[in-house]
């Protein structure tokens, strides 16, 4: 159930970065965010995914104006991928409205359960 719970908030989420985005390309998008620019062999590395996966999800996130390419100041024929302003606004509001529905969900929990979980969280996060 936790994990039909969180893809189903994964989709939702990233519904309300764009309509169109699916939840692998803002899993690509939030990499791109915290990490800053990359070149697109070095997002398919991190994730794992083919090449060919990643750019097309690369050329979607282009497309729908939440990232840009850039030139790559190490090397003139490459290119690299950056959040574009629209991408930053958005991510930004998205969590914005994730950080006030995570409030509304835990006011009711005491402070003892709240650092409970996030202890246990980060137990999970470890072994994974």
């Amino acid at each position: 159930m936790m994990f039909r719970n969180a893809r189903n908030l994964s989709t939702h989420i990233a519904a309300l970065v764009h309509p169109d985005l699916d939840p692998a390309s803002y899993t690509l998008l939030l990499m791109v965010a915290h990490e800053g620019p990359l070149r697109g062999m070095d997002l398919a590395d991190r994730t794992g995914l083919d090449k060919s996966t990643v750019s097309r999800q690369i050329a979607t996130l282009v497309d729908l104006q939440l990232l840009e390419r850039a030139p790559d100041p190490d090397d003139g024929r490459a290119r690299r991928i950056q959040l574009s302003e629209l991408g930053r606004e958005r991510l930004e509001r998205v969590r914005a409205e994730r950080r006030k529905h995570l409030h509304g969900q835990f006011a009711s929990w005491s402070t003892q359960d709240l650092a409970d979980l996030a202890r246990l969280l980060g137990k999970l996060n470890q072994t994974s």
